[in-house]
This record gives structure tokens, sequence and C-alpha cells, in this order.
């Protein structure tokens, strides 16, 4: 019987039609998940097991439900399951998934089902830890969280502990006027609820679901809040103030090759919670810097993507300053003072509240305050 006749074969297999074009190469589904895969185990290289590892380390993957952090799951787990599968192999490291509820977090709207979506995660990955979350738990895993907001939202801000930690979170963020404070405050809540949970599980490594796209957009954002100091940990692989380390496998992928990923594994479509588009009847001015620097990425990124992976290849290169002997700041975890290697801006509190030199310059630029705003 003849092999059917293929019209547009795959550039590397030849023995199946194109269905994706990546960077100028037409693929078949098989062989651009490979493709994808590979960028992604490239940069798991450096836990490969050696013969004096007595044990596996432990990886923590925070999950908003998003593409990108299904898609990472979905190529480490694929990555575990063929080293289990080998009988000299041995498997690089242990998984412990973390789900933040998106409906917590104010820069993700879904009217989605999130409890269909986390039942299809728990039936996909039945075999790694989990745990669920919501952004207002950080004051369960964070003990001196009322002494940090009570400092940094001022003497106007009172925290009352007999509210639900749900309620006592909305009062803080309410005494937060402006939509990138409020953005900037969601982001650094959401870092420390994460590194916090990474400690309790003795988990040694955070792997991020960035992408190249969103860690450019987050370059840009962090420099233009003041924030640029922190950019060794917040978009460049290495360690974090809390003694975890940070590290973003997807830093060589599009978000756009990220979604034809997503496309091509049936099995990710009831995971995945659908980002509503970007709308274009928005006022720029109601729009946070992070929200800003998204929409710029997204739409230029299509057109010059070489000049925004620049943007995160760039930050990558930075210089880490180390926290041995650093003074940090007590909401974002960040260098303050002049301390060796700091390349961040310094800043020593002026006014009646001393308390705000425990503040980064990034936070203080954030703070409730009419005079720092």
């Amino acid at each position: 019987m003849p092999a059917k006749e293929i019209s547009r074969p795959c550039m590397d297999c030849k023995d199946a039609e194109i269905v994706f074009t990546v960077r100028k190469r037409q693929l078949c589904s098989d062989c651009y998940k490979r493709f994808i895969s590979y960028k992604v185990h490239r940069r798991l290289e450096p836990y490969r097991p050696t013969k004096q590892q007595e044990t596996r380390p432990k990886i923590l993957v925070p999950l908003s439900l998003g593409v990108s952090s299904a898609v990472l799951l979905r190529i480490v787990d694929d990555q575990i399951q063929h080293q289990l599968a080998k009988v000299f192999s041995k498997v690089f490291f242990d998984l412990h998934i973390l789900v933040i509820n998106p409906s917590s977090n104010i820069n993700i709207n879904s009217s989605e089902s999130f409890d269909q979506h986390y039942d299809a995660l728990l039936k996909e990955f039945p075999r790694h830890d989990h745990t669920r979350l919501s952004v207002h738990d950080i004051f369960d895993y964070i003990p001196d969280m009322k002494e940090i907001m009570h400092e940094y939202a001022g003497s106007q801000f009172s925290d009352d502990s007999s509210l639900s930690n749900e309620d006592r979170l909305a009062a803080f963020r309410g005494s937060v006027s402006t939509a990138s404070s409020k953005a900037d405050l969601d982001y650094v809540l959401l870092t420390r609820l994460v590194a916090a949970v990474a400690q309790k599980n003795k988990c040694q490594t955070v792997f991020w679901g960035d992408s190249d796209s969103r860690l450019a957009a987050k370059a840009l954002a962090g420099v233009s809040k003041g924030r640029g100091a922190s950019m060794t940990w917040q978009v460049s692989d290495g360690m974090s103030p809390w003694g975890v380390r940070f590290e973003f496998p997807l830093r060589d992928l599009y978000k756009t090759e990220l979604v034809q990923y997503a496309s091509a594994c049936p099995e990710l479509s009831d995971i995945v919670i659908p980002e509503p588009p970007l709308s274009d009847n928005v006022l720029t001015k109601n729009l946070s810097i992070d929200e800003l620097m998204i929409r710029y990425v997204q739409t230029q990124g299509a057109k010059y993507p070489g000049i925004m992976s620049n943007v995160a290849r760039t930050a990558n290169k930075l210089e880490h300053p180390g926290f041995d002997d650093a003074a940090g700041c007590a909401l974002c975890g960040g260098l303050l003072g002049n301390t060796k290697r700091n390349t961040g801006v310094t800043v020593t509190s002026q006014s009646a509240d001393s308390e705000g030199s425990q503040f980064c310059y990034g936070c203080m630029r954030s703070r409730p305050d009419p005079m720092l705003n």
C-alpha cells in the first residue's frame, strides 16, 4: 500500500504535515513541541544529578493556571516521566506545585470556574505534591506581615486582626491610591508568598513561568518604578533575598510560541484559564505601569521580537549584588543603603516617620504618602 502523500512536509521529520511556523522553520506538531521543550531542557541542565548527589533537590512551580506556567509544568513533567521510564536514568528533581487562586489577584480577571480548572490540573498531574492558596494567605506564612503593613502604610492605616485575612488584605490595598502602586504591591506580596511557601516546603528553587515577553515587560516596568536594583532576581536567574533561587526556564521563548504549544496539547485546554483580550477602549491613565509595559511588549514584540529579547537578555547579564551582609527592604527584600555593589538608589527618610528608611526606593515611591507620590 503506497504511503500517504504529504503536500507540505515538516522541515525536520519530513513525515508529517506542517502545522506551525517557528522562527522561519515550518514544523509539524510533534517537532514543534520538541523544539519548544529543548529550549526549556537546556535551562534545566544545571540540575542534572551527579554521582556525589545523595538527595534530589525540590523545586516549587507556582501556577496561576495561565498558559505560560501551565506549559512550563507540562514540559517539566514530561521530562520527569521520560527520566523515570529509563532504567539507568536519574530524576533531576522533585516538584511541588503551588496554585495561586487567580481571583485573589487584581491583575487577573476571569469568569471561569477556578475549581474546574484546578480539578483538571490534579487529574493531569497527580504525581506531584500540590498546595492551593490565595494571596491573602500571606498572613499565615509571614508572621510579621502585620508590622510590615503598619510601617509601610503609616499611621493612617490600622490593621484589624479580627477580620478575615481576605478583608485585612483588601483594607491594606485600599490604603494605596494609584493603580501603579496597587499593581506593584500585588506583585511584591505574590513574590513574598511564593518564597515563603518554598521555604516552608524546603524547596531550593522556584521555577517561574515567565516567558521572554513577560520578562521584557517586567524589566521595563521595574526600571520605570525605581526597582532597577532588584532586577537581578526579578527577571534574572539567581538567588533571591529569601535564600531561595529564582529560575526562569521559559526565558528563551515568546508568549506566542507558548500559546501555540498549548494548542498542541489538548490536555491543557481544561487547565488553562483563558486570558481576556486586550481592550482598545481603555484610557492609558487608568492603567498601571505594569499593564502599560505588557501592552507595549505584546504589540511591539510581534513586530520586533529581537528587540524585546534583548531587553530580557541584557537584564539577565546584570551582576548579582549578594545578600550576605546587605540590609534588606522590609517589604520587598530589595537592598537598602550604600551596601557593597548596590546599584540601586539610596533613600534615607528625612520625615518624622523614620520607619521609611526600612524600605527601598521602589517601595518608598509606592507608599501611601502624598509627599512621596
